[in-house]
């Protein structure tokens, strides 16, 4: 067994980290509201550029991670 599939194996939970962004946006039944507005922006478009941000986190915390497994 290579060192790419032992550390893959060790942190299986993380990989799932990334799902929480895809489920998050792909699903509209979450984020389909008017209120509560930001600086006159409904709810439905500050969610989205919320997660921008809440992506590079998972994506980072996810990075570092598996980066320190090798």
């Amino acid at each position: 067994m290579s060192n790419d599939t032992r550390s893959r194996r060790r942190h299986p939970a993380v990989f799932l980290l990334l799902l929480l962004p895809l489920v998050a946006v792909l699903v509209p039944e979450f984020y389909n509201f008017t209120s509560p507005a930001i600086g006159g922006m409904p709810f439905f478009y500050w969610y989205q550029l919320a997660w921008i941000g809440g992506v590079a986190v998972c994506t980072g915390i996810v990075y570092a991670a598996t980066r320190s497994a090798r």
